[in-house]
């Protein structure tokens, strides 16, 4: 064998003893010690996350584990002496997994708010109790699943036992374990999550910490923007039709709105609605018909009609606030310094809700996007302006990260010329609502992006009643879940009855939004911040830039327009449209999200177009003829608009005619007039000239027309050439005859004879 041969085979029997264990080797190893193998669990408590074996490596995934349900949710000493879960287990593998069992563990009890923000951000070990594993199915070949239900004891000493014999916030943990063909038994699957035991059943109940904790609940009801335009019974234009199915009876707008009927009698005072404008503009429009854009009529007439009908009747003299317009980026309005904008979408929205829900939202207050405003922002929000009329903010919902010296729970007071209440949200009860991981964990307020990703509110409620059993002491607790949130129905209930469990208890008090911003803050020293990571999920520039020069185009073509009279429409009716679009451009929900804010600019764009192209020249059915050098060039302007327009006629460059001067036109409504443009012809022939027209200040309207211009005679300019050329010819010919007179009479060499000595002829008789 040659030495080639030798290194190769030692080569491939070394690799083959790093990568191969000795037989039955991995068999041998109990499910404890598998159960120490590294592993991250989900932070969202119905979501399987991957086993990973060395860090930046993915194990490959065999098992999938769904919980439906886990009872109970909150332990007091009345629940029952069982915790009871239910779910499937699904081999998403590519082999046979055999020996599959299940356990419940819990780790010791969290006891501080640190040890709870820990866990909300990485789980917390659940392997201080380990009870026996409870076998689920014997095998399952790749595809198959089995339901299974596991009902384990709270307290004493069976074998399943979780061994809870006293109150506290609880890790736990369903560990599967499986033996998949050629490998050994391993943990395959698991979820974390925690649970709150505020009373031992048979056991210790939790006191009450002194004073109950003052709980109040901002409900948000918005979504993303989806309205093109705003027309007419079935004249409106959505982007799409995906509220059609949020407003479904199994849609996540439908399960928001059920989830507060169901709460709201018992939270009357706790409980406020956080509506987005836009979006009850947007559904009125769908529930008296609408199309979709590039897809026909949409669909969800009578869902929208139903869910507007309920939402009315559910906030009659109920608490409400309104969300900026569009839940426009307030920060990133004052960044590209649209004021206009940015008070609009302050002021519009209260107002329409007014409107459209008969009910009156608290005045003067403002929950920016991610509960954050940088000091600028905030400066512009409280500063009071009489034209337009806006008497500034007097309240605002802010998130701890974004205020600096404002000790405790409860609203203090931000100084300056205009004194401001800021009401504080408890972040580490909303951040858990949130239930991801895809945004930084100090700040409140992003949506999962699709409503079929549940999201479990289990550590938000153990959470909540950690706040309320085990703080207390009066404090204020403020749950702002997140903008769009995506929780389905049976979670949002589970919070909702969580709080109304701990009211009943005399854990927690009802406390009014209301009461809050109206509170003499005890501190009055608060600063505003700006978090760094906030700056980072702004619009972003590209987008603020074509927002801007939007507003530049709007403004122009506004200025442009005056009301024909009271019958016609008015420059507000035509432009507010389009100024309410470029607030959707700017819409929070488009933080992190550059290609919806993209196409979002382009709808805003395409609609501004759609007006400016209204207004324009008609191009001519043939071409034009000029019958003298300074005939005018008639140009027909039209106007489809309801209102009055001002505009100027631009004649491009072109060789050979020179434009005159000519005052701006005003085209009446819905009008059309022929407009002889004064030119100067400077030779004969066929010309191109490009027309276009623009308002005072330069916005273009309409396209630009290309006229087919013939002229055979002669321009002014050439005229008078001709007629100096003519005089100088007849001078210079005058000139040249006198010489050759002149030159002909000198020819005798001598002058004429004197008729003195001329002798008369004389006559014959």
């Amino acid at each position: 064998m040659s030495v080639r041969k030798l290194v190769c085979t030692a080569a491939v029997a070394a690799f083959l003893v790093t990568v191969t264990p000795p037989a039955g080797a991995v068999e041998q190893s109990p499910p404890d010690q598998a159960d120490a193998l590294p592993f991250a669990p989900a932070t969202q408590v119905w979501a399987t996350r991957t086993l990973s074996a060395q860090p930046g490596q993915q194990q490959p995934q065999f098992l999938r584990l769904d919980i439906g349900q886990l009872t109970p949710r909150f332990v007091t000493s009345d629940s029952p002496a069982t915790v009871k879960i239910t779910g499937k287990i699904v081999n998403v593998g590519d082999r046979k997994v055999s020996d599959i069992v299940l356990r419940l563990e819990r780790g010791e009890s969290l006891d501080t708010e640190d040890d709870l923000r820990k866990a909300l951000r990485e789980p917390a070990a659940a392997e201080f109790i380990q009870p026996k594993f409870t076998e689920v199915a014997e095998a399952l070949e790749p595809g198959q699943q089995k339901d299974f239900t596991l009902e384990v004891p709270l307290r004493g000493s069976e074998p399943t036992s979780l061994a809870i014999d006293k109150p506290g916030i609880y890790p736990i943990l369903a560990n599967i374990n499986g033996k998949p063909d050629y490998g050994g038994q391993a943990r395959l699957a698991a979820l974390s999550t925690l649970l709150p035991v505020l009373g031992v059943p048979g056991g210790e109940t939790k006191g009450k910490p002194g004073a109950p904790a003052k709980l109040t609940v901002l409900w948000p009801v918005a979504d993303r923007p989806r309205l093109v335009r705003l027309g007419g019974e079935g004249q409106s234009e959505l982007v799409d039709d995906e509220l059609a199915t949020s407003l479904s009876t199994t849609g996540r707008l439908y399960g928001l709105l059920q989830a507060y009927e169901q709460a709201i009698d018992s939270m009357s005072t706790s409980m406020c609605l956080a509506i987005d404008p836009d979006l009850l503009r947007t559904v009125q429009a769908m529930s008296t018909g609408y199309q979709v854009r590039g897809g026909g009529e949409g669909r969800g007439k009578a869902e929208a009609k139903l869910w507007l009908d309920r939402l009315k009747y559910a906030v009659t003299g109920r608490c409400v606030v309104a969300l900026p317009y569009a839940d426009a980026d307030l920060v990133a309005l004052n960044r590209a310094k649209l004021a206009t904008m940015r008070t609009l979408a302050l002021t519009d929205g209260p107002k329409l809700i007014q409107q459209i829900l008969g009910v009156q939202p608290l005045p003067d207050f403002v929950w920016p996007e991610d509960g954050v405003l940088d000091q600028s922002t905030f400066d512009e929000l409280v500063t009071p302006l009489t034209e337009p009329k806006y008497a500034g903010m007097k309240s605002v919902l802010l998130d701890p990260a974004g205020l600096a010296d404002a000790p405790g729970t409860g609203p203090v007071g931000i100084g300056g010329q205009h004194p401001v209440t800021a009401v504080k949200i408890d972040s580490m009860v909303s951040d858990a609502l949130q239930g991801s991981a895809s945004r930084p964990r100090t700040l409140s307020g992003v949506t999962t992006p699709f409503e079929n990703q549940p999201v479990s509110v289990q550590n938000a409620l153990s959470v909540l009643v950690y706040r309320a059993g085990w703080q207390g002491d009066g404090r204020n607790v403020v749950v702002a879940p997140p903008r769009r949130w995506n929780a389905p129905l049976s979670e949002m209930t589970e919070f909702l009855s969580a709080a109304q469990r701990l009211f009943g208890s005399g854990y927690a008090a009802q406390t009014g939004l209301e009461e809050l911003t109206k509170a003499t803050p005890p501190v009055t020293t608060a600063k505003i911040t700006y978090p760094p990571e906030a700056g980072a999920r702004e619009i972003s520039a590209p987008v603020a830039d074509s927002v801007t020069r939007q507003s530049v185009e709007l403004s122009g073509v506004v200025a442009a327009m005056q009301q024909e009279d009271s019958e016609h429409a008015a420059p507000t009716d035509l432009a507010g449209p389009l100024w309410l679009g470029l607030l959707r451009t700017m819409s929070g929900a488009w933080r992190a999200n550059e290609e919806g804010a993209r196409s979002a600019a382009y709808i805003s764009q395409a609609e501004l177009n759609s007006l400016t192209a209204m207004v324009g020249v008609t191009p001519p059915a043939s071409p034009i003829l000029l019958g003298s050098g300074d005939s005018p060039i008639p140009v027909t302007i039209t106007n489809k608009l309801d209102v009055r327009v001002t505009v100027r006629i631009v004649l491009e460059d072109t060789p050979g005619i020179r434009k005159l001067d000519l005052a701006d036109q005003v085209l009446p409504a819905r009008g059309e007039r022929v407009v002889r443009v004064p030119v100067e012809v400077l030779r004969s022939g066929r010309f191109p000239v490009n027309v276009r027209l623009t308002t005072p200040e330069g916005v273009a309207l309409g396209d630009t027309v290309k006229l087919e211009v013939s002229s055979s005679a002669y321009g002014t300019i050439t005229v008078i050439v001709t007629v100096i050329a003519a005089i100088a010819l007849v001078l210079l010919s005058g000139r040249r005859i006198y010489k050759r007179v002149r030159a002909r009479n000198g020819e005798g060499g001598g002058q004429a004879p004197s008729i003195e000595n001329v002798t008369p002829e004389k006559s014959s008789a």
